[in-house]
């Protein structure tokens, strides 16, 4: 049997991007139908570094990965690697990574990426304030940790490019590092402060808040949006056992979201990375703030119980299983800084929707306002949920975003 609904906005996809737009929308006094087949709040929401990375300018793509692309990506445990198996669907997305990671469009998508980051923890302040969790964030900031002393000195020039872009950062040496965390061996070089970092000390915690408080408000159904049919009158949104009429419908669904972007009108080159975490459980974790060895491409982050070590890029797809592998090479570099470490207590893996230039799509569908885009922010978007949930309910409520569109609009791929 169908379950016919009708509703004045519909959310597709309950991650952490769907849920902060909910809440906004219904602030608001929007009626809201969210839509998910899943958990809410869970996947590469929940099983993420925690870090409101407001730092976070850099695209993946530069000139120095473009350089070193093709022994990143076939080395299956560099930092930035590919499923071999998928690279004839990759194709295409790779073609415009590469375009993308020179250095025109580098500097043009860091600029893009620096225009949402603007304010991203004071949002994320107030978001917690609103949902109850405050208590969850930590504001300690976050480290880069530079082994050597060489790769500390090529830290000043990148340092020097996110601080044009209005990022606050400290270049700090090995003693000073040893005094803000006396748990880590001692290094060569340093790190980089991010003092305005703030750290969920519990993702899955902060978003079973976050979806308590949205789902008394609005009416959920588990279950896959399939299709999106356009009418006069507004939009329809088709799945297994229910047919939902909407005013507006927001396409949040993240890494899902290449398919209902194309129904509703808008191709874009949304692909897969594959995330994974692997996690210790401790009463009294090793360091007081996240810490990323920029070398082995993951974070350590020191949250409520346990160290979770996440991070590195797999391009891979949304069907294959988890790739031992780039858990192992997890726990190798975990071990490489806290030598001890014994067997992990769990590992995860999810999926982050991925762009080619590393800036999500944010705004109204080239076929028209009633559908509005909300997905591709990759490695950011727990950062990116509270500015992204502003640009959509001022785009609804027909007013002026807080940032310029231009940038994000699916348009910019036509």
């Amino acid at each position: 049997m169908t379950e016919h609904l009708t509703t004045d906005i519909a959310v597709l996809g309950a991650g952490v991007v769907g849920l902060a737009v909910a809440e906004r929308l219904v602030a608001q006094g929007h009626e809201v139908v969210l839509v998910d087949p899943n958990t809410p709040g869970m996947g590469a929401s929940y099983g993420n570094a925690g870090t409101i990375a407001d730092y976070a300018v850099m695209p993946v793509g530069t000139p120095d990965v473009l350089k070193n692309l093709p022994s990143l990506l076939f080395d299956k445990t560099s930092p930035l690697a590919i499923r071999r198996a998928a690279l004839p669907a990759l194709m295409p997305w790779l073609l415009r990574f590469a375009l993308q990671s020179l250095p025109g469009p580098t500097a043009r998508n860091a600029a893009a990426l620096a225009g949402l980051l603007t304010g991203a923890a004071p949002l994320w302040q107030a978001l917690a304030e609103r949902i109850g969790g405050a208590d969850i964030l930590q504001h300690r900031g976050c480290l880069y940790l530079y082994e050597t002393a060489a790769a500390f000195r090529a830290a000043e020039k990148d340092m020097a490019y996110r601080r044009s872009h209005g990022i606050s950062v400290d270049l700090i040496g090995p003693q000073d590092l040893a005094a803000m965390e006396p748990g880590l061996p001692s290094v060569e070089g340093g790190a980089a402060f991010f003092p305005k970092a703030v750290f969920l000390s519990d993702p899955g915690r902060m978003m079973q808040v976050l979806a308590a408080n949205v789902l008394e408000k609005v009416n959920f159904l588990q279950s896959h949006a399939e299709r999106i049919l356009r009418q006069v009158d507004g939009v329809v949104v088709e799945g297994r056992g229910f047919r939902l009429h909407a005013r507006r419908v927001i396409i949040a669904a993240g890494a899902h979201s290449r398919a209902l972007a194309r129904q509703a009108g808008d191709r874009v080159p949304l692909d897969t990375e594959r995330g994974y975490h692997v996690e210790w459980d401790m009463a009294v974790p090793r360091l007081t703030r996240p810490t990323c060895p920029t070398t082995r491409g993951f974070y350590l982050c020191p949250m409520s119980g346990r160290l979770r070590v996440a991070g590195t890029v797999e391009l891979g797809g949304l069907t294959a299983p988890p790739s031992p592998h780039r858990i192992a090479k997890l726990v190798e570099g975990a071990r490489a800084i806290f030598p001890d470490l014994p067997e992990p207590s769990r590992e995860w893996m999810g999926f982050r929707p991925s762009m080619p230039d590393s800036v999500p799509v944010i705004g109204p569908s080239t076929a028209g306002p009633e559908v509005i885009h909300a997905y591709g922010h990759g490695h950011i978007g727990l950062t990116l949920a509270p500015i992204t949930a502003e640009i959509v309910a001022a785009l609804v409520a027909g007013k002026e975003p807080p940032v310029e569109l231009a940038p994000y609009l699916p348009s910019r791929f036509a």
